[in-house]
């Protein structure tokens, strides 16, 4: 049987979310990204389609996080985001008709609908994606698990358009606004809170910051 398996990178502790630190600090930053995994790995539990889902991290904190939230963990060293991600879909995602979801972790208003719409949109062979506003990928769905190579960072959601019309595969894309909301800069947590729409440990989280 295919399987489809949802993917969640994080990355170390100390390397995270850099454009934060000098607004948090480091043990406030931290205990941010953790919170947003906690909900975005909730999240992803709660699709049905997804036969595993799966936080890939060099991290024991990260890892130990990602388990009370109900993932399974691959503890990996860390040779960068698209080359670690590629090196999980080999692993995880194996078969020729297997599926790989790739979720970035910092997506504290996680939707599981909009993570299904994601998933119907593709029904055979190619990709699919789901774009943050500053023209990142939030979400990378491939079948198979190695379409195209991963090509995550800056501008990454037509780095991954470019990628798989050069491979003439099918691409789909589709606005959703859970996928739309990652957290980078102090200003994304102020449209956080002014949303009310976090998960909610990122919402205690928040309110503890009050």
């Amino acid at each position: 049987m295919p399987t489809l398996c949802a993917v969640v990178p994080v990355k170390g502790l100390a390397h995270s979310k850099s454009r934060l630190l000098p607004d948090l600090g480091p043990e406030r930053a931290q205990s941010l990204v953790l919170a947003m995994l906690q909900d975005a790995v909730a999240a992803l539990c709660r699709v049905p389609e997804l036969d595993r889902v799966v936080v890939l991290t060099p991290d024991a904190a990260v890892a130990a996080a990602a388990r009370e939230a109900g993932g399974e963990v691959l503890l990996r060293p860390d040779p960068g985001l698209s080359a670690a991600v590629d090196r999980a879909a080999a692993e995880l995602a194996p078969g020729p008709d297997d599926a790989l979801l790739v979720v970035l972790g910092d997506l504290p208003a996680l939707a599981p609908g909009e993570v299904r719409e994601l998933l119907a949109a593709l029904p055979g062979r190619g990709v699919a994606l789901a774009a943050t506003r500053d023209g990142g990928t939030s979400a990378l769905l491939r079948r198979p698990a190695l379409a195209i190579a991963a090509g995550f960072g800056p501008d990454s959601a037509r780095v991954h358009r470019e990628r798989a019309a050069a491979a003439q595969l099918p691409l789909v894309e589709r606005a959703l606004a859970s996928l739309a909301i990652d957290v980078d800069r102090i200003q994304d947590l102020c449209d956080l809170r002014r949303s009310g729409a976090a998960g909610p440990r990122t919402r205690a989280w928040l309110e503890a910051q009050a």
